[in-house]
């Protein structure tokens, strides 16, 4: 089975595996559990933000010095550090403590791959690739099983429900579990970062770079930051919609319960996993930039809706369609940058394109803790659907004509 990828492309797709069930139950309770201990919405807010800003500082980490010390190494203390955060907040409720908890240990929130492990498998995974003509394919596939095994994390989010009815827990204790589970999924990651080959790496350059970008040729430099500039729109937009902000929506609104939370976003994140197969083969019929913005701005309508849906039902049914269409251009993006730079660029490219992300993304939940406070419970949706629709008409215009590699020799 995927003859065309390598042994190490498959570690990557097992380490992928393993995070990514971690982040899903701990997507759902994480904002529902700081409640349960007392915090009110700015401080959750707060502490949302420390997980994005780890992803900003440890993706800058990573584009400095990925390639320098070895990727295989820098993805090993990643997992190790996704370890001892995941201890932390199991052993205490201390404020101070979960905010270092949630600022060392690659915590994702978002309910999609932000984290500090993305710049380098984004841009380790084509030298796994046999054929270029799979290029698209495995990008899709590394979304796809990420995004089955959120899935299936997600409905573990359900366990502190059980055992509060059934066994008798209380709220706070009965979260506890599943942070153990976290931190044991990054004990299981950096085991299997360790059996990467050497093949993954790149050789040294001769003179070290003093700046991030110093990998990127001017041409790469003009597209790649232009990208960066558009790319932070769309985050800081999505940050008002991310995994936990809408679990806490569901919750507060309709009084869901984390039973049937889990079951909402395990069904989303099936959703959206097919579509990330459904995106590749779009992408090989009408190219990368189009399949990115014609699937975007039909889901970025439909998250304004979900803000003025008068009943559960009709939220639910607006949230799920959004879901099957607003990560389409996961893949695509992911294969447009590793495209359109030479190999030697990629961890760069990735690694500011992604810090772009997270930099503005770490911004936008405290801010959507003041307006939900302040203002309206659901105004996130109606800011960040409108903050990405302002993003797609600009990444049309200024892209369009820029075709990535494969599409160029059709």
């Amino acid at each position: 089975m995927l003859e065309w990828l390598s042994k190490d492309g498959k570690l990557l797709l097992s380490a992928r595996i393993v995070r990514a069930f971690s982040y899903g139950f701990l997507s759902i309770v994480l904002a529902i559990y700081l409640k349960s201990i007392g915090f009110n919405e700015i401080l959750i807010g707060a502490v949302l933000s420390a997980t994005l800003v780890n992803s900003v500082i440890f993706t800058m980490i990573a584009s400095f010095y990925a390639d320098r010390f070895g990727r295989r190494k820098i993805l090993t203390l990643y997992a190790v550090m996704m370890a001892v955060s995941g201890t932390i907040f199991l052993m205490t409720d201390n404020y101070l403590a979960l905010i270092i908890a949630a600022f060392i240990g690659t915590v994702n929130v978002t309910g999609a791959e932000t984290s500090a492990f993305l710049s380098i498998e984004q841009a380790t995974l084509p030298k796994t690739v046999k054929d270029i003509k799979k290029r698209n394919t495995a990008f899709g596939f590394y979304n796809m099983v990420g995004m089955f095994a959120m899935s299936a994390g997600v409905l573990l989010s359900s366990f502190p429900q059980l055992l509060q009815n059934h066994f008798g827990f209380s709220q706070m204790e009965s979260f506890k579990p599943l942070f153990a589970i976290y931190a044991i999924a990054g004990i299981v990651s950096a085991a299997i970062y360790y059996f990467l080959s050497k093949e993954i790496e790149v050789p040294i350059p001769t003179k070290p770079n003093s700046l991030i970008h110093g990998n990127l040729s001017p041409q790469s430099k003009k597209i790649i930051w232009k990208l960066s500039a558009l790319f932070s729109v769309d985050s800081f937009a999505g940050g008002f919609v991310i995994q936990s902000i809408v679990s806490f929506w569901f919750f507060t609104k309709f009084g869901v319960l984390l039973t049937d939370l889990a079951f909402i976003f395990s069904i989303a994140g099936v959703l959206t996993a097919f579509s990330y197969v459904l995106a590749t083969r779009l992408a090989d019929k009408i190219g990368l930039i189009n399949t990115m913005v014609f699937t975007h701005i039909p889901a970025n309508i439909l998250t304004v809706l979900v803000a003025f849906a008068p009943t559960f039902p009709l939220a639910l049914g607006f949230y799920l369609g959004r879901m099957a269409l607003s990560q389409m251009d996961v893949p695509t993006r992911q294969s447009y940058i590793a495209s359109v730079v030479n190999e030697e660029e990629r961890i760069a490219a990735a690694g500011i394109t992604n810090t772009s992300r997270n930099v503005t993304q770490a911004i936008s939940p405290s801010i959507a803790g003041v307006i939900i406070q302040s203002l309206w419970l659901s105004a996130p949706f109606v800011v960040g659907g409108l903050l990405k629709i302002v993003y797609d008409v600009g990444l049309y215009i200024n892209f369009r004509k820029i075709k990535p590699m494969q599409e160029q020799e059709k």
